[in-house]
Order: C-alpha cells, then sequence, then structure tokens
C-alpha cells in the first residue's frame, strides 16, 4: 500500500494526519492560513507566535474528507507515480512542473498542459538512484532541459 495518501478536505483545517499500527490517527490542525508553517519553519526548532488566531472548532464545525479523483487532480497521480518510481523521480517531477508552471503563468500553454508537461518529461527522463546530492540535481537539470524542450513542441 501506499505511505502518503491525500484527502480533499474542503474546511483546509486538518493538515495532516499520521496513522499508527494501533489503528489510531494523530492529525495536525489549525487555521488555514500560511503564517502558521512560517512561523514554525522559522523558529524551528521553538515555536513562536504567528499571528494567525486559535482554531475555533466550534465555528468551523465539521470537518469533511473525500478521495480524490485522479482524473480532476492528473498531476497528483503523476506525484504517486514519481514516488513508486523512486530514486529522482519525484525530482524530475518538481522540476517539470516548475517549468509547465511558469509557461502558464506567463501564457505559453493552458492550465490542463501543466500536468500534460509534467507527464511527458517524467517518461522521458530514465528513472536512476537518488544516491547523491549530485545525482539529484543534475536528474533536476536534465528534467528541466527536457522541459523547455517540450515546451517548444506544445506553444
Amino acid at each position: 500500500g501506499r505511505d502518503i495518501e491525500v484527502l480533499i478536505h474542503p474546511q483546509s483545517v486538518v493538515h495532516s494526519m499520521v496513522a499508527y499500527c494501533d489503528g489510531s490517527v494523530l492529525a495536525q490542525l489549525g487555521n488555514p492560513d500560511m503564517k502558521t508553517p512560517i512561523a514554525h519553519c522559522l523558529a524551528w526548532p521553538h515555536r513562536i507566535a504567528s499571528g494567525v488566531a486559535a482554531l475555533d472548532m466550534a465555528q468551523v464545525g465539521r470537518l469533511d474528507f473525500e478521495a480524490p479523483d485522479l482524473r480532476r487532480f492528473p498531476a497528483l497521480g503523476l506525484a504517486y507515480q514519481a514516488l513508486e518510481a523512486g530514486g529522482v523521480g519525484p525530482a524530475v517531477l518538481n522540476a517539470a512542473n516548475e517549468i509547465a508552471v511558469d509557461a502558464f503563468l506567463h501564457d505559453r500553454i493552458r492550465f490542463p498542459q501543466i500536468a500534460e508537461l509534467s507527464e511527458r518529461v517524467l517518461q522521458h527522463i530514465e528513472p536512476r538512484p537518488a544516491r547523491s546530492i549530485e545525482a539529484v540535481l543534475q536528474a533536476d537539470a536534465d528534467a528541466r532541459r527536457a522541459a523547455f524542450g517540450m515546451l517548444e513542441s506544445m506553444s
């Protein structure tokens, strides 16, 4: 099975959950505000005030979850593929996605083409182990070069 699963959670209150072998699940909850994780990173390993209001569960009222539709969210399916491939796969997907998103933001491709370009690059770059930072950086560079080349045929 997958060690990482994604759920659609419209309230954006549960930021992560960890399932334990005894069947229990611990969740990290908070108001949906990026100031919280930024403060966490800036102060690690300590906690500092982020300026985000405390979570009021009575105000939230309910928490909904559903499995994602991979046809509607094709990039999520690509992320699972990259994880399953292992090695430099996630770095390749990340690099391709960054190039694709930039192209979209500059009106070079349409939104659905972000996942299309990312998938093409992921299939193009040979899977290999991530034995060193150099191997990961090389895969990143190879993916970016491939994405730029493929963009020409998509634009």
